[in-house]
């Protein structure tokens, strides 16, 4: 029996219930279906699966699993789009996206402020089979209008980049990649579905690692691509079905427990990130706040127009660089150091010499990737703990 999921339903209703399928013993809680293969009562039964399986008919893991499908489903209600499909990893999800979309002769317009393994895919994988990628500050219209190309066939950026927090105007980069013909691939981690408008101002293509904000507490990898029907199961899934990038049945109950309160703890987080930006702006010892939704970030008033809320992530640069850095990581109590984030606990980072550490130096530079930048992701603790962690840490410096 599956859950219909009227679209009158709210996000935090649907993050609950939608795409839900029960057994005949009603279960309460979503089943864990952890089985590889489907067996079929004959085997004219078994070749008209193959030839005709429909959403509620699986054939083997790597094609769909029954409780994936769920994920899947409530993933496609909560964001808003027709379907999903769930992935092993959120850079499975972005290799995916792009690697079904893309030959080797197309073009693809990308934002410079990327993950460095998105700038990875782009520079080493997709261009070595002969994409043609250009990079440019995703920040800056006229840069897109000048780069996307008849022959564009995508456009690609993070909604809020990492780790810099940059915002991209999503409509109006969509409107200018849309009028060449070309589709929009937007990572939407930072946002998190909490806040995401992306569906709403233009993207056609929706990527998130749900290893991130969606599981929530550091336990499994996932990612998913959110789309058009068409896309998902047209492009998307027969490029999974035949390389083996799907989700395991375990991870995707995984990140369906981890979507029931996803809403309640995006938004304590945000709050934590609100007051946090706030405790640390002007403080003697950093050159630099960013948050979206506090003033002095660069793009503060399209952040107020494009989303409901800052997000959980703050990032601030250290003076002194990376010797003062990591004298403030390393004095914290309470807020771990890890790559990791969207976490209920609070992480830390230092990008420069983490997760965009490959980068070249002047890409560095030019991203504002300094010595003395920190990430921070922030978790569920009392935020009053964790800005007195901070406070008393940065004596540190």
């Amino acid at each position: 029996m599956k859950d219909t999921t009227p679209k009158a339903r709210k996000p935090r209703t649907n993050a609950v219930h939608a795409g839900t399928r029960r057994s005949q013993y009603g279960e309460l809680s979503e089943a864990m279906f952890l089985t590889q293969g489907f067996v079929y009562p004959t085997a004219e039964a078994a070749e008209d699966r193959f030839l005709n399986a429909g959403r509620e008919e699986f054939i083997y893991a790597r094609y769909g699993n029954p409780t994936v499908a769920m994920f899947e489903d409530r993933m496609a209600a909560l964001e808003g789009t027709e379907d999903a499909f769930a992935t092993a990893s959120g850079m499975a999800a972005v290799n995916g996206a792009m690697m079904s979309l893309l030959k080797a002769g197309d073009h693809v317009v990308a934002a410079r402020a990327l993950f460095g393994s998105c700038l990875y895919i782009l520079e080493e994988v997709l261009a070595r089979f002969g994409v043609d990628i250009t990079i440019i500050d995703g920040t800056d219209l006229a840069a897109w209008k000048t780069a996307l190309r008849p022959d564009t066939k995508v456009a690609f950026f993070e909604t809020i980049s990492n780790p810099t927090l940059e915002v991209i105007d999503i409509k109006a980069v969509a409107d200018l990649a849309h009028a060449v013909g070309a589709v929009v691939v937007v990572d939407n981690v930072f946002a998190t579905p909490t806040y995401s408008r992306a569906l709403e101002l233009g993207a056609d293509v929706i990527v998130y690692s749900t290893t991130k904000h969606i599981d929530g507490q550091g336990r499994c990898l996932g990612g998913v691509i959110c789309g058009t029907q068409e896309f998902i199961r047209g492009t998307a899934e027969p490029y999974f079905k035949h390389t083996g990038g799907s989700m395991s049945p375990f991870n995707a109950w995984v990140m369906l427990k981890g979507l029931e309160h996803l809403d309640l703890r995006v938004r304590a987080q945000t709050e934590t990130a609100t007051r946090i930006a706030a405790a640390l702006d002007g403080h003697p010892k950093l050159t630099r706040v960013l948050y979206p939704h506090q003033e002095g970030h660069p793009q503060h008033d399209l952040a107020l127009r494009q989303m409901a809320a800052g997000g959980t992530m703050v990032a601030f640069d250290i003076a002194g660089g990376r010797d003062a850095a990591y004298r403030v990581l390393n004095a914290l109590e309470i807020i771990l150091i890890s790559n990791n984030l969207g976490d209920a606990k609070s992480i830390a980072t230092p990008p420069y010499s983490t997760t965009h550490q490959r980068l070249p130096e002047e890409q560095k530079a030019a991203l504002g990737i300094t010595p003395g930048l920190v990430r921070l992701s922030c978790g569920l603790e009392d935020p009053d703990d964790l800005i007195a962690d901070l406070l008393t840490a940065l004596d540190a410096a």
